[in-house]
């Protein structure tokens, strides 16, 4: 059995609850505090919304610590009075100092969602598949000034498939660190972590994502396009223009036999299996999009009372 640990959690969204319920449910550790960001405001009416970390250590009656910054004295010395031994942070979205890597006894740790050193930063995720990564993972490190640069301690990895979208490989992600946390916890408490040092050299990093970026690009090959549909999938969500509306596009796939002279971003079919796009090599089907003020659906369905919308030789804007 191994020696149980008293661990301070620091995390914000979904995936880190994932991994803070596999600790309280494994009962090993002790989670004697937990920090996560300031309540944010979300949805219409723009209400104060708790973070999924938060609310998971409310239902278990773990005090919550919710400070703007770990860069001031008062809050390293609340942080200090727990005595934690360890401290295990996932999306936090606060950098932790120096004092604080320094406070517990066996330092921090940190779940990162692919296999380091490639793929630092904020969005490992998606960036790998809009990359085209055969594969990605996550890696449990020493946490260390610098932003994802600490001595690894455990990786574990998996195939990235032709049908994964950002929202399908973050959910196997937390799955499988969540198990990789508790692997390294267990190693440990009993004192036999080994640490193997990353390689500088092998770096790049997974700059965050944002709306801007979403746009589609129709000269670029259709492979392409669709590693980028998958990777926004849930959110930005790629989009185009067609008409002066914008269309959200939500699932894709290549049509890699599909040879037209056609210009990028024409329309060449719109039939129930898919509106095909030409690319600037190869062609799209689109098989799920969302049109302005409505839900997304199959192209089956938008074309059952919106065919007019789409008519071939009609071009999406580039």
């Amino acid at each position: 059995m191994s020696k149980s640990l008293r661990i301070v959690f620091a995390g914000t969204p979904e995936f880190a609850a994932s991994h803070l319920q596999a600790i309280l449910q494994q009962g090993v550790h002790e989670v004697i505090g937990v920090y996560s960001q300031p309540d944010r405001p979300a949805g219409r009416g723009q209400k104060l919304v708790a973070s999924p970390v938060k609310q998971l250590a409310l239902a278990h009656n773990i005090p919550v610590f919710q400070p703007l910054t770990l860069r001031d004295a008062a809050a390293q010395a609340e942080l200090a009075e727990l005595k934690p031994d360890l401290m295990v942070v996932v999306a936090y979205g606060l950098i932790l100092p120096q004092a604080v890597l320094d406070m517990p006894r066996l330092g921090c740790i940190n779940s990162h969602a692919s296999l380091l050193p490639r793929w630092r930063g904020a969005a490992p995720i998606q960036r790998a598949i809009e990359a085209g990564d055969d594969v990605t993972g996550v890696t449990v490190m020493q946490m260390e000034a610098g932003l994802d640069t600490g001595p690894m301690l455990h990786k574990v990895s998996t195939a990235i498939t032709a049908q994964d979208t950002g929202g399908s490989l973050h959910d196997r992600l937390a799955e499988l660190g969540s198990a990789a946390v508790l692997e390294v916890l267990q190693q440990l408490a009993e004192g036999i972590m080994q640490a193997e040092k990353q390689d500088d050299s092998l770096a790049n990093y997974a700059h965050k994502l944002s709306k801007a970026e979403a746009k589609l690009n129709w000269q670029q090959s259709a492979i392409k396009l669709d590693q980028q549909i998958r990777a926004f999938n849930p959110w930005p969500v790629s989009h185009s223009q067609l008409n002066g509306q914008v269309i959200k596009v939500h699932a894709a796939e290549p049509v890699l036999e599909n040879n037209t002279s056609a210009a990028p971003g024409t329309i060449l079919a719109a039939e129930r299996e898919g509106l095909v796009v030409a690319c600037g090599e190869g062609a799209l089907r689109l098989t799920r999009i969302q049109l302005p003020n409505a839900r997304a659906m199959s192209v089956a369905d938008v074309l059952n009372s919106k065919q007019e919308l789409f008519p071939v030789g009609a071009v999406f804007d580039l």
